[in-house]
């Protein structure tokens, strides 16, 4: 069997160093680079320090880590991941987007890179939060009367965006489902006398703190009963095996956008 050539970014990061862990403990891929932004102790370090197969050293230079690689794995800031992402496109290398907090600008550049190269961008690859999408989707159609609906997330304190993409992606998800526009119907903050609640909005909740991984949970709050929908995430390690598992599926596509309920079969 061969191996998939895989590229790591922002190993010295927390997800970087569980992507490496991943990769080394996985039999399908092989860590053919290891990346990280210029000036960090990390560059020119051996990847072993940070998790990683050893004799593969941390680089700055994009060209040169894609050479010959099948994948690069990406779990980093949206300023990075775009050049990331014309470098692959450049090499007609397969790009894995596990950023967040991308704005309109960012997303419509993934599309257009996604006609030259295979990437799968979705806001969380555990198998499980993918799952509990899925089954919002159900519930909603369900319970698309009657019930107050709210998002609850709870990470760490050095998460810099929220709500966080997977909120996002349960709200988008809901709204969708629904017949709703997201971007009409969201509550992300209430303060003051707010007045009663709008029965065809989607709160959003935001908590910080610790080194909380990653916690959802997706409300419907009627009368006399609630349905919760909760998924809580206790390593990192589920994000890279998720990845690593799209990576491997993505080596068999062509170009296109895909997300992980593609790799799940759960469209």
């Amino acid at each position: 069997m061969n191996q998939l050539k895989t590229v790591i970014a922002g190993v010295s990061g927390r997800m970087g160093r569980a992507l490496l862990e991943a990769v080394d403990q996985d039999a399908g891929c092989m860590l053919h680079g290891a990346l990280d932004r210029s000036g960090h102790a990390s560059v020119s370090q051996d990847a072993s320090l940070f998790g990683g197969t050893r004799g593969v050293v941390i680089s700055d230079n994009l060209d040169v880590a894609l050479l010959g690689a099948d994948v690069l794995v990406d779990f980093t800031r949206p300023e990075a991941t775009l050049l990331y992402l014309d470098a692959c496109r450049k090499a007609k290398v397969n790009l894995i987007i596990g950023t967040t907090g991308f704005d309109a600008n960012g997303k419509a550049a993934i599309e257009h890179a996604a006609r030259e190269i295979g990437i799968v961008f979705a806001p969380n690859f555990s198998v499980g939060v993918n799952l509990l999408m899925k089954l919002a989707e159900t519930a909603s159609r369900v319970l698309n009367e009657g019930y107050d609906i709210e998002i609850i997330e709870a990470h760490h304190r050095h998460k810099v965006d929220a709500p966080s993409g997977t909120a996002l992606g349960i709200g988008q998800t809901v709204a969708r489902t629904l017949g709703r526009e997201l971007k009409n119907c969201a509550v992300y903050g209430r303060e003051g006398v707010t007045g009663e609640r709008k029965p065809d909005t989607i709160g959003f909740a935001t908590v910080r703190g610790g080194d909380i991984v990653g916690d959802h949970t997706l409300l419907f709050a009627g009368i006399g009963e609630r349905v919760e929908l909760t998924h809580k995430a206790s390593s990192r390690a589920t994000f890279a095996h998720g990845a690593l598992r799209a990576a491997k599926w993505l080596q068999c596509k062509g170009p296109g956008l895909y997300d992980m309920r593609d790799v799940l079969g759960l469209k």
